[in-house]
């Protein structure tokens, strides 16, 4: 009998995901063409994790894909809390606004269709937690459009900051994308106003605390 593999084993010893999340994972791959984009097992689980912990009164995210990220985060808010999560692509707003509605978390879930980098900046609220997986080309405009609207103590977690490895790469790829995730990692790591952890899950996650 072949061994498990290193991923197999952690999604075993992983709490399974919920009906709602599963629906949603079935819906992705078949109405999208980039399904690998969602959060997933592990990221879903460590995402509502951090937000058990600080229980949350308000969640900001910036991509929401199909809306398994903002579901996983959904479940650690305050009892009164709300997540305000914006997607660029309109097309998938039915199906976000499925997912919600098949999880129970319409009323605790505010979607906005947009551009975040105009989106934020006209939002009154102070957030706890800000979560940032959009537009790799956009990310340090997604952090700072974010950081005035964060508390002094709250957390921004950012996905897809090692971006396949290519991060590492030499030559250094010329490709946009992968050129705005290596200028936020290095925009992170020299800003007096946080501090910084990047852990290798998935594709790797930078959680980082506004001091």
């Amino acid at each position: 009998m072949p061994s498990l593999t290193l991923d197999a084993y952690i999604t075993q010893h992983t709490t399974p995901e919920e009906e709602a999340l599963r629906w949603l994972v079935r819906q992705t791959y078949l109405q999208t063409i980039h399904p690998r984009m969602l959060s997933g097992l592990v990221q879903g689980r460590f995402l509502t994790m951090v937000s058990a912990m600080l229980a949350p009164k308000h969640i900001l995210e910036v991509g929401t894909f199909t809306g398994y990220s903002a579901l996983c985060l959904a479940k650690g808010l305050a009892p009164d809390g709300i997540l305000h999560t914006i997607e660029c692509n309109d097309e998938l707003e039915a199906l976000i606004r499925q997912a919600f509605a098949k999880a129970g978390r319409t009323d605790q879930i505010v979607l906005h269709i947009g551009n975040a980098v105009t989106l934020i900046p006209q939002m009154d609220e102070t957030f706890d937690l800000v979560f940032i997986d959009g537009d790799k080309r956009e990310y340090t405009a997604y952090y700072e459009a974010a950081m005035p609207k964060l508390r002094s103590g709250g957390f921004i977690v950012a996905d897809n900051v090692l971006w396949d490895g290519k991060v590492l790469e030499d030559p250094f790829p010329q490709d946009a994308q992968t050129q705005g995730i290596a200028a936020f990692n290095a925009h992170i790591h020299a800003d007096p106003r946080v501090e910084n952890v990047l852990l290798p899950l998935r594709d790797g996650v930078m959680v980082v605390r506004k001091l």
